[in-house]
């Protein structure tokens, strides 16, 4: 009987009056307070598919985030969450990318698609420390030539992705492995970068993830009621994620979605 009550208390937390969305302010591309983040346009998407007004929790993302905003029922629902972490019970995932190299289109190191590529040997590489990309680097010799950056820092006053691609543009850096989605919109517009994502590796771990969106364990029905928009909205999500320049690949990883 506790045990049940204590669920149904869970359950309650969800709003009907409003779709409530846990979000980091400042994680762009992904969100941001002003709304510009492509997760932002799903999340406009949903509310009015759902006709429910759009509000947002705001907290940095890092340690204790899924605890200070989802279950402890300040919001209801996470729109972007790598499909099997524990934390969250997952959705249907709505998209799959994949880690990729980002370069200087007129540099010698433009045509690197794979980790063990020779000529990455004895270059400036960065990449987030801890990622799955950094195995395969370590794996393919390259751990003399990483510098690593933390990504679960207060992107309020510290940019990460963003000190990697100016050290590009710079020549402080010969290249970076980043997320697709965090990287391929920063650059879509860009005349000096490109970002090419890497379907060849071999081994693990995988470096293409599926992007769910995340709720508390608890949360069936909300779960079948998000994954009904994602199945009938998938052509308008598909559109937001091309147009912010979010790296599309196939449900394994082995080629690009067009």
């Amino acid at each position: 009987m506790i045990a049940t009550g204590a669920g149904a208390q869970v359950a309650d937390l969800r709003s009907t009056s409003a779709l409530r969305v846990c979000s980091d302010p400042a994680a762009l591309p992904l969100s941001a307070q002003d709304g510009s983040g492509f997760e932002n346009r799903i999340a406009e998407l949903l509310a009015q598919r759902l006709e429910l007004p759009l509000q947002y929790f705001w907290f940095p993302q890092g340690m204790g985030f899924v605890r200070k905003t989802l279950l402890d029922g300040n919001c209801d629902v996470m729109i972007g969450y790598a499909q099997g972490d524990e934390l969250v019970q997952n959705t249907n995932h709505y998209y799959t990318s994949v880690y990729g190299i980002v370069t200087r289109r007129d540099g010698d190191l433009a045509a690197v698609d794979h980790l063990t590529d020779p000529a990455l040997r004895g270059r400036n590489l960065g990449v987030v420390a801890g990622t799955p990309p950094a195995t395969h680097m370590a794996r393919a010799g390259l751990a003399k030539d990483m510098r690593g950056w933390d990504l679960f820092v207060d992107r309020r006053v510290e940019n990460p992705v963003g000190d990697m691609l100016q050290g590009i543009r710079d020549g402080t850096l010969d290249a970076a492995v980043l997320w697709g989605p965090l990287a391929g919109p920063l650059i879509k517009d860009d005349p000096q970068l490109q970002f090419t994502p890497l379907l060849k590796e071999e081994g693990g771990p995988r470096l293409y993830y599926r992007i769910t969106m995340g709720v508390r364990p608890s949360d069936q029905e909300w779960k079948r009621q998000l994954n009904s928009f994602i199945r009938r909205n998938q052509d308008d999500i598909d559109a937001i994620l091309h147009d912010a320049g979010v790296p599309l690949v196939d449900d394994y990883g082995k080629a690009l979605k067009e």
